[in-house]
């Protein structure tokens, strides 16, 4: 599919985002342990989250997905072999979440995805789940397809040898199948949705000093839930507010998790307006709305832990940073070279098509300030945010600007197009 992007004047409006993906992920594969019937409200329409649902679905579990989706969780040992490879499609969060649940399984399982997907290193999930007892076979000893053969777990300490957020989740969500404690150590603190999540669950949940435990073999309690907006999205929205004069945009139900808070203290920095706007509280997580007018923008550096936090909002970050008045300069970021696409290398390729300098290097790149975006054909390279980056870029291009393979952003945004185009003047 290709996507035609106009040169807009100002952006003005409400902007409603699809659930957030993280929390999205992590409730449906909860509620599915769970010992009865839990409600989702606002589950993310993503195409990722639906590989999760669909997964879970191929594991034996009922769900009815309408206007709010229904899991009929089956309890910790519910589940059912598959008659087949489950497709996580071209979801990371999936089979890398997912597989701490398979390796406690009475059965052998296989887990893949996409082209994309199969490209993507597993070591990270893993060396734990090895530790605790299974026995997970990989397509040249690191990618998928995943062959797991479950069984009895027992629980670890684990230290993370890098922060990841899904790699945690994964130690925790096995852990939850073996007897006694299961521990893990963070270098630095990732986002908390699943600790959050867990508690709500009614699973016994501490964390103290960077180490986060759980208690296994809980009885997980359903529950009705409502997922925020996600904040990951909000990023091209805040950032479409500075690509052109006049804007006054108000992003509705975000989550605000302190652990997601990177975004909006980077932006801030920057020098962009933001308000925050009827902060509530829902299952744990907060949730309030944000009022972004077009400020002055100045330049800003992305690197250490702040690279780790922003990881999936530094291609849209790159697009502020040839805006602002003093450019981008990020460093430490060389997970983009492993995500849906080589993140760095396609932002390089689109930028030059734009006549956008950029200096790039293993880990990261440098992007002057105060250019000019030229009229372009852009190609998403299948990646979702790649694909939605440039078109923010392209709202201040000189020209119309074509996107190809534009149908990528519906991994995690199926409407966004749709909803940047209503609120562009």
């Amino acid at each position: 599919m290709v996507e035609h992007i106009s040169p807009a004047q100002s952006l003005s409006g409400n902007v409603v985002l699809p659930g957030d993906k993280s929390i999205s992920h992590r409730y449906a594969m909860l509620a599915s342990l769970a010992e009865g019937t839990s409600k989702i409200r606002n589950y993310s329409t993503g195409a990722d989250c639906q590989s999760t649902l669909g997964c879970m679905r191929a594991l034996g579990i009922e769900i009815d997905a309408g206007e709010e989706v229904a899991i009929h969780g089956k309890g910790l040992d519910g589940l059912s072999e598959p008659a087949a490879m489950l497709d996580a499609g071209n979801s990371g969060s999936t089979i890398r979440m997912l597989s701490g649940i398979l390796a406690a399984q009475p059965f052998v399982s296989r887990i893949g995805g996409d082209e994309s997907l199969s490209r993507r290193p597993m070591q990270r999930i893993m060396t734990p789940l090895a530790e605790m007892g299974a026995r997970i076979e990989a397509r040249d000893g690191k990618y998928p397809p995943l062959t797991i053969n479950g069984g009895p777990l027992h629980a670890i300490d684990y230290t993370l040898p890098m922060a990841s957020a899904q790699v945690k989740t994964c130690v925790l969500f096995a852990g939850l199948f073996a007897p006694g404690r299961t521990s893990v150590v963070e270098p630095m603190r990732t986002r908390d949705h699943s600790e959050l999540a867990l508690r709500e669950f009614g699973v016994e949940v501490s964390s103290s000093g960077g180490t986060i435990s759980v208690e296994g073999r809980a009885h997980l309690k359903p529950l009705d839930f409502y997922v925020p907006g996600d904040l990951s999205s909000a990023a091209f929205f805040l950032v479409a507010a500075q690509m052109v004069n006049e804007s006054d945009v108000t992003i509705l139900g975000v989550g605000l998790n302190p652990t997601r808070s990177s975004l909006l203290d980077f932006l801030v920095g920057m020098g962009v307006n933001i308000k925050i706007l009827d902060v509530q509280q829902a299952n744990g997580e907060l949730i309030g709305s944000l009022r972004v007018r077009k400020s002055r923008v100045r330049g800003g550096r992305i690197e250490g832990a702040l690279a780790a936090a922003l990881i999936d909002e530094i291609p849209v970050l790159a697009v502020l940073g040839a805006k602002s008045e003093e450019g981008l300069s990020v460093h430490d970021a060389s997970e983009l070279r492993i995500k849906e696409t080589d993140r760095i290398a396609s932002i390089e390729e689109n930028f030059r098509r734009m006549g956008v300098n950029i200096e790039t290097r293993t880990d990261g790149f440098d992007v002057p300030g105060r250019q000019k975006f030229h009229a372009a054909e852009l190609s998403s390279f299948g990646d979702h945010r790649i694909a939605m980056a440039f078109a923010v870029a392209a709202l201040a291009a000189d020209g119309p600007c074509s996107i190809q393979d534009a149908e990528a952003a519906s991994v995690s945004f199926p409407d966004f197009f749709d909803t940047l185009q209503r609120i562009a003047v």
